[in-house]
């Protein structure tokens, strides 16, 4: 049970990093105050764990045979590379830390399954991509049924932010929904009397405490993001992380919010031109996303071989 603390960390790392992917535009646009943002963001969070979170448990737990010892292992190492990557206000992949940790103590251990990290990795990959053509396709589709009804853009743009919120609280649902297995998904079978459904939301409320907590700096930092977005785009980058994050939970993939919401403003600023995109920030985002699984790989392995390879 001890171990568990490590998720319990990693859950609060998760949600004080990956919230801001939902919430951050509507904060920066002061539509809503961070105080409301982030009691919403916790309750969504624990419902989608809770409701939907138990498919990606099944997934990281086949990715690799665990012992007390790796599960601690595992869990502190990703959370630590989480929380730095956080304190640098880089909104990177949580999914990508753990599976970096889990692939460290499965090379040094030899018991990694090749077959389903192979999954994860193909689901990484569409995750921006498959953001980006629903952003696509959204755009069109909301810009159509804005054009075929008369009002003012005041009227349209209260509509937008509002509607901002909606789709914030449907994208922190899907956080929680998705994201809950990197939290908890290690442990699942490990202890007796603890089911995948009681880890879910043991994972859930460390995500959404990591929300309450510690949640400002990044949400602040994709707020500004990587492109200035008006009403109409920030409702459809958000609404399309949302929808592409819920479908991987379905899928039972843990991926990446940030990867998402940058997939779905990329597929914005196509429309709008390359112009509008600040690629000093997005090169600084890609950066995290390809440091910390490594980072997290080299920080489990030379654990292992420090502590349990004796």
């Amino acid at each position: 049970m001890f171990s568990l603390i490590g998720g319990l960390f990693l859950g609060w790392a998760l949600g004080s990093n990956d919230s801001g992917n939902v919430f951050g535009t509507a904060v920066a646009s002061r539509i809503i105050s961070y105080r409301k943002a982030i009691w919403l963001c916790a309750i969504a969070v624990v419902v989608g764990a809770v409701l939907q979170g138990e498919a990606g448990i099944h997934t990281l737990s086949d990715l690799t045979e665990q012992t007390v010892s790796t599960l601690m292992i595992i869990s502190i190492t990703s959370a630590f590379s989480v929380t730095v990557m956080t304190f640098l206000r880089m909104p990177i992949s949580t999914s990508q830390a753990l599976v970096g940790s889990i692939s460290g103590v499965g090379l040094a251990t030899g018991t990694m399954n090749w077959a389903t990290l192979t999954k994860v990795l193909i689901c990484w990959i569409a995750t921006p991509i498959g953001a980006m053509l629903i952003a696509v396709l959204l755009y069109y589709m909301i810009a159509f049924i804005f054009s075929r009804v008369s009002m003012s853009i005041l009227t349209r743009d209260k509509i937008l932010w509002s509607g901002l919120i909606v789709v914030g609280v449907y994208g922190s649902y899907s956080l929680g929904a998705n994201n809950v297995a990197n939290a908890t998904g290690i442990f699942s079978g490990q202890f007796e009397g603890i089911t995948d459904k009681h880890l879910t939301i043991i994972g859930g409320l460390a995500i959404a405490f990591g929300v309450l907590t510690f949640s400002k700096r990044v949400m602040l930092s994709v707020g500004s993001g990587i492109m200035k977005l008006d009403a109409f785009c920030a409702f459809v980058a958000v609404a399309s992380m949302a929808i592409t994050v819920n479908i991987f939970a379905v899928i039972g993939v843990p991926v990446s919010t940030s990867q998402a919401i940058i997939g779905s403003i990329m597929g914005i600023g196509i429309l709008r031109g390359a112009h509008a995109i600040d690629f000093t920030n997005l090169r600084k985002m890609t950066l995290g996303w390809l440091a910390t699984p490594l980072i997290s790989l080299i920080l489990s392995a030379a654990a292992y071989a420090i502590f349990c390879n004796k």
